[in-house]
């Protein structure tokens, strides 16, 4: 099957501070050399600590960010050499949805205004049909049509997420960028909301992008997962793949992190030393030497190719290249 979303070698640096004369003195290597795909109707998990580059990588798929070099496929079709006219169309199929459920909603709009804007900004229904268009959207995620005349402020933290996933809904579109959606809610809300996503990717068919710090958020909702480090992807596999047999140093020290909720189960915690570099001046080699347990002379000398090792697991590490 043809990739919904081809990523191919997209960087993304940023000047941090700058001379006098113009000239970059700092750049911070936001992301620095990813590539991967996503299939129509999966969920593909992005994972990492925070300001690995996981949200930039998002919204640069999404060309709310400019690149500075690399390319995206949605459809075939490189959106970085679109026209403006063309990214307006291609944006009624991409969407996302927001980490901060209190921060991405106009608090001087009602919710039936909120839902409704993507379908007046694309034209795509006016009057009485507008307004039974969002009262099918809040019953999608489980809001009754009496809740289109409230405010934001009249919501708790799930409901407001609820509603900015039928926000995305609006434009019935093929891929959506789910940016860390439940990081901001209750642990008893964000099973909720994470299972409604399910329901809807399973009822409408939806592609999803699902951006997160934990590996066990995305467990439960991905059918692959990339891990990041520092701009970098370290590791993509298949879900069962990934956590049952992970082979990158730094996916194993994150996933020997997740609690198990059984006290009779006992796990061998990794630990790694020091601190997470800083993207400005990355070290030399493979950028997890400084913090690896399983450290060789070659890691501090040469970056470690992004292979696949196994049938569908790719990986870049050279530990696991001399296994």
């Amino acid at each position: 099957m043809e990739p919904l979303v081809k990523v191919r070698n997209l960087k993304k640096y940023f000047t941090v501070q700058a001379s006098m004369f113009g000239k970059p003195r700092a750049v911070v290597k936001a992301v620095d050399g990813v590539s991967f795909d996503i299939h129509p109707g999966e969920t593909l998990g992005l994972v990492g600590e925070s300001g690995c580059g996981k949200s930039t990588t998002g919204r640069l798929i999404l060309r709310l960010l400019e690149p500075t070099a690399g390319e995206v496929f949605f459809n075939g079709r490189n959106i970085f050499d679109a026209s403006a006219a063309e990214m307006r169309n291609l944006r009624r199929e991409m969407q996302i949805i927001f980490q901060d459920p209190y921060a991405s909603l106009n608090p001087r709009m009602t919710v039936g205004q909120i839902v409704a804007e993507p379908l007046r900004v694309f034209n795509l229904a006016a009057g009485a049909e507008l307004e039974k268009r969002v009262r099918e959207l809040l019953s999608c995620v489980g809001l009754a049509g009496y809740h289109a005349r409230r405010y934001p402020h009249e919501f708790s933290g799930g409901q407001r997420q609820r509603v900015g996933i039928a926000r995305a809904l609006a434009t019935n579109p093929k891929l959506i960028i789910c940016d860390e959606p439940v990081s901001a809610l209750d642990v008893s809300i964000q099973s909720q909301v994470l299972n409604l996503l399910k329901d809807l990717q399973k009822e409408f068919g939806f592609t999803y992008l699902f951006i997160a710090h934990g590996l066990n958020v995305v467990k439960h909702v991905s059918d692959r997962v990339g891990v990041m480090y520092l701009g970098q992807l370290v590791e993509l596999a298949g879900d069962d793949e990934l956590y049952g047999a992970p082979l990158h140093p730094y996916t194993r020290a994150l996933l020997s992190a997740v609690p198990v909720p059984d006290p009779k189960v006992k796990k061998e915690r990794i630990i790694l030393t020091g601190d997470v570099p800083s993207p400005v001046n990355p070290p030399d080699g493979c950028r997890f030497h400084t913090r690896c347990f399983r450290c060789m002379e070659v890691c501090r000398r040469r970056p470690p190719e992004f292979r696949e090792a196994r049938p569908g697991h790719w990986v870049a590490c050279h530990a696991v290249e001399g296994d």
